[in-house]
């Protein structure tokens, strides 16, 4: 089953971004960090790191629940190292995600079925991990396609 997601992004001064998910969700303003932008709102790259983060740890939870397990608050935390690739271009060089349960193992059935299997639910991490193909169009104000 496929399907389409469509978020839009206005411009609202300079590089800070509004971005609409949909009618039914609150709005949330993007900005790169300084000198570039003012640090308003989260980057690109944190957008980043924290959809690869929420879709791990849900896809934890998911698990979790399939063998009918609580294990207490989940915390995930990510981090990005970020660098010029052999282009000289900056680019996310890698993504850490670290997933903290709240209970102890020993609290816990089947943990080492979960644990094994809980990455490959996540839509987000594993397509990163894959490469994700973007096709990019470019249109004028009259909504001529240029691109």
């Amino acid at each position: 089953m496929e399907k389409s997601i469509t978020v839009t992004l206005t411009q609202q001064q300079d590089y800070q971004f509004l971005i609409d998910f949909s009618e039914a969700m609150p709005q949330l303003l993007a900005d790169e960090p300084e000198p570039l932008g003012q640090g308003v709102g989260p980057s690109p790259d944190q957008l980043l790191m924290a959809a690869s983060a929420n879709c791990l740890a849900a896809s934890l939870l998911f698990a979790l629940r399939k063998f009918k397990q609580d294990a207490g608050t989940i915390v995930a935390k990510a981090t990005g190292r970020v660098g010029r690739n052999e282009e000289g271009r900056m680019r996310v060089l890698g993504i850490t995600v670290h997933l903290s349960l709240g209970k102890e193992a020993a609290e816990m059935e089947h943990l080492d079925r979960i644990l094994g299997q809980f990455e490959a639910f996540c839509t987000v991490s594993q397509s990163i991990q894959a490469g994700i193909p973007i096709a990019v169009q470019v249109s004028d104000g009259s909504g001529k396609l240029l691109k």
